[in-house]
């Protein structure tokens, strides 16, 4: 297969064109022939552009590259390598939501052919590719995994705003069906991670560690956030205290914060609910998303106590919330942990503005039923800096002081401000 596609007798297809599907795309066309396939039209003709909708590629990461853009099925037919990179998100109640990797699995069932390959990079539970999703294939196609067609995993390990630890600078885990799909599958991918790939014994393996890779970061955050809530308190600042237990040579470095978006905040959930249809209860990592999930609500409550204390009428105060993506300098409002805030404070009557630089206005309407404010208008009662966007950290002392009232509380999720902000009360995690 890896010779027949390098020599262009064949083709590769990504299915799935978000952020981890368009990038994996856009590199391979640099060696390979590729179709780029999405059932978005809409992403389809931007991509046709030369315009990635996610903000995260720019224009001259198009040219030159040996790729077609479809939402054909017909088009896809063409290809004998299926990537196939959709979201996998989880419900209103927390569980996993496998609607779109079955249904990209349908369509791969659909056009596949004996001799061809298929590779899952959607981040799923130890299992589920090939307990949920190949035998869709098999069901659609009539063909046999591993001797009609040949399968493998490999975990995205995309990080959306992250222009360091791209997908040629870290290293790619790959698994296959047998030893034969092994090899081949990471010679493909070997062709564009120039960190080289790091092969594994077994799918259900490279499952178990992309969902780990991110339980991890989930867990550590969660302490963080739970000693903040502690150290407020006690009336000392976390940010002080962690960077003194920096000085430690093996102290993690880790910081308190919103935990959403469409891997931190999920992923932990899919193997929770693995564990629990095997019969066990997690007791750690469900009590780490219970504390992060908690955050937006902890922190709005923070400034109602504050205008309680200060203004008195919560209907009269105004609050501006900066930043409403989901992390810093990306614009991807997914399980944005933001509009926990929003909610919060709306709970209590508030008044409630939202202002970001890179986020869609229509987007939050449709997701969380609020927009965004062209420009804020003060005075407010509190300012909450909830993302911490580039944009903001040229913000002053004298610009939050000519939009607050006097007793306006400066409320620094992440602490960019630190002993910056000596006019008004100032908060942080």
């Amino acid at each position: 297969m890896l010779a027949s596609l390098v020599a262009k007798e064949k083709t590769l297809a990504v299915i799935g064109l978000g952020y981890v599907g368009l990038p994996v795309a856009l590199e391979m066309a640099k060696h390979l022939k590729v179709i780029g396939f999405d059932v978005k039209e809409n992403r389809i003709r931007q991509l046709q552009q030369g315009v990635d909708p996610s903000g995260e590629i720019d224009k001259s990461s198009f040219e030159g590259r040996n790729i077609v853009f479809t939402s054909s099925i017909e088009v896809l037919r063409e290809a004998a390598f299926f990537i196939i990179a959709v979201p996998t998100p989880v419900d209103e109640h927390n569980v996993p939501d496998l609607t779109a990797i079955k249904a990209a699995s349908a369509t791969v069932g659909s056009v596949i052919k004996k001799g061809d390959y298929v590779v899952y990079e959607s981040t799923v539970y130890p299992g589920c590719t090939e307990e949920d999703c190949l035998p869709v294939i098999e069901q659609v196609s009539g063909l046999t995994r591993n001797s009609d067609f040949k399968t493998g995993y490999s975990p995205e390990r995309i990080n959306p705003g992250d222009k360091v630890h791209t997908i040629a600078s870290v290293i790619k885990v790959v698994a296959g069906g047998d030893a034969e799909a092994l090899e081949q599958i990471a010679g493909v991918y070997e062709l564009i991670v120039k960190a080289g790939v790091h092969k594994v014994s077994a799918i259900k393996v490279a499952e178990a560690a992309k969902v780990i890779e991110n339980t991890q970061r989930d867990l550590n955050i969660a302490l963080m956030n739970e000693l903040s809530i502690i150290f407020d308190k006690m009336g000392i600042s976390t940010f002080e205290v962690l960077e003194a237990a920096g000085t430690k040579w093996n102290f993690l470095k880790f910081y308190p914060g919103l935990v959403g978006g469409h891997c931190i905040g999920v992923d932990p959930y899919y193997l929770t609910y693995k564990a629990a249809e095997l019969g066990y209860s997690s007791k750690v990592i469900l009590a780490g998303r219970y504390i992060n999930d908690g955050m937006g609500a902890y922190i709005a409550q923070k400034i109602v106590k504050h205008v309680l204390l200060h203004n008195g009428n919560v209907k009269e105060a105004r609050v501006l919330i900066l930043g409403a993506t989901f992390k810093e300098n990306v614009s991807d409002v997914r399980n944005s942990k933001v509009a926990d805030v929003v909610r919060g404070l709306q709970s209590y009557y508030l008044q409630v503005e939202v202002a970001d630089p890179n986020a869609s206005s229509d987007e939050l309407q449709h997701e969380y039923g609020f927009g965004l404010v062209e420009k804020p208008a003060g005075h407010y009662d509190a300012i909450i800096v909830a993302v911490a966007h580039d944009e903001y950290k040229a913000y002053d002392d004298a610009w939050f002081a000519a939009i607050t009232k006097p007793h306006a509380l400066i409320a620094d999720v992440k602490g960019i401000y630190k002993n910056r902000i000596p006019s008004r009360m100032y908060w942080s995690l």
